[in-house]
């Protein structure tokens, strides 16, 4: 246990860890300039695609091609937005109108 717990051989132990987390990390830049290649291209693959629909849209609206695929294959434009509520929908209706009918009160002054 005295020679296993001395610096040297410490040392040499996190060598080996070192050397392992060099490969680990040389792999995983390798891996992201993949990723990154992919998302480059397909990002301009559904902008060349966006473009086209929308000349198509504008040239020539019979072409029910575009349509179908767009169809098939639904995107979300973005993230739906938070939505704040106390508890529920009639709750938050009830006070947006207590909220104008002050208004209205201080309106009609």
């Amino acid at each position: 246990m005295g020679a296993r717990s001395s610096r040297g051989t410490a040392y040499a132990e996190n060598q080996r860890h070192r050397d392992k987390a060099e490969v680990f990390e040389l792999s995983l830049a390798r891996v992201s300039r993949q990723v990154g290649k992919a998302a480059a291209q397909a990002a301009a693959e559904l902008k060349a695609e966006r473009l086209a629909a929308a000349r198509g849209d504008a040239s020539a609206p019979a072409s029910g091609g575009g349509a179908t695929a767009k169809a098939t294959t639904p995107r979300p434009s973005r993230a739906r937005p938070a939505t704040k509520t106390t508890g529920g929908l009639k709750k938050d209706a009830s006070s947006r109108a207590q909220g104008a009918r002050r208004q209205a009160q201080r309106d009609a002054r």
